[in-house]
């Protein structure tokens, strides 16, 4: 009786850890190759530095078209994610390795919510601490804010598009393969979230730093979870918070 019960709890430890090494390795496994991620690379920096170059005359525009931008901004996060896939697709790796596995169960959808919820309020803690201390401010994007009722229902479909498109590219694949090439997690951590504060550089560099930050704690996030989900609820929120409650 003793000796099956040790043996049972033998294998059970043996396949615990075999699932923990198993989703290790599989975490420094490339989903691309490394020439499509300097494509991707290289489209996030075409984009960010359009908007930096862009930001300034935006700022002292009077009549700024916003529903222009926004529906600009929602084609072009698309159009990077679909790069992405299309990167991933030709490398025989899963969809759902970047966009996160799907919810199994209700108890798996509420519980990616309350965490999505919890890390929201952690970034807006955050947010408000760095301010407070004269750190990042959001006055440099005041401009971009909706102000009609079109804008505002445009912007949460931005904010929507932003909190889905983004995690999948920086938290979901970019992470995801500078983990693989540098064969580190946290590295790959830092470099996908320095790579997404320079994306926002065109919001400054305190405000891109902040960004910076809010993404690495993301990823950490991601990695811990292993899906984007969570981070997506939460950065679709936050998006759509920040587009109404800063008036």
């Amino acid at each position: 009786m003793l000796g099956r019960l040790a043996s049972s709890c033998t294998r059970g430890v043996y396949i615990h850890t075999n699932i923990l090494v198993e989703a290790r390795s599989d975490s420094l496994r490339p989903v691309s190759s490394p020439w499509h991620t300097a494509a991707v690379l290289a489209m996030i920096g075409a984009l960010a530095f359009r908007g930096w170059v862009r930001a300034d005359q935006m700022r002292a525009s009077v009549n700024l078209d916003r529903i222009g931008i926004y529906e600009r901004t929602i084609m072009f996060e698309w159009l990077v994610l679909g790069l992405v896939l299309l990167g991933v697709w030709l490398h025989g790796s899963p969809m759902l390795a970047v966009l996160g596995d799907r919810w199994r169960s209700a108890g798996q959808f509420l519980w990616d919510i309350g965490i999505g919820l919890l890390f929201l309020i952690v970034s807006i803690l955050l947010m408000s601490i760095v301010s407070s201390h004269g750190g990042a401010n959001d006055n440099s994007t005041q401009f971009l804010l909706p102000l009609g009722r079109v804008e505002k229902e445009l912007w949460v479909v931005l904010s929507i598009t932003a909190g889905i498109c983004e995690e999948a590219v920086y938290r979901g694949y970019l992470q995801r393969q500078f983990m693989a090439l540098t064969k580190s997690v946290p590295l790959g951590i830092v470099l996908s979230a320095l790579v997404f504060g320079a994306a926002h550089s065109y919001q400054g560099l305190a405000q891109a730093s902040l960004i910076g930050t809010l993404g690495a704690m993301g990823g950490a996030l991601a990695y811990w979870r292993r899906s984007v989900r969570p981070g997506m609820i939460a950065h679709a929120l936050q998006d759509v918070l920040g587009g109404f409650i800063r008036h």
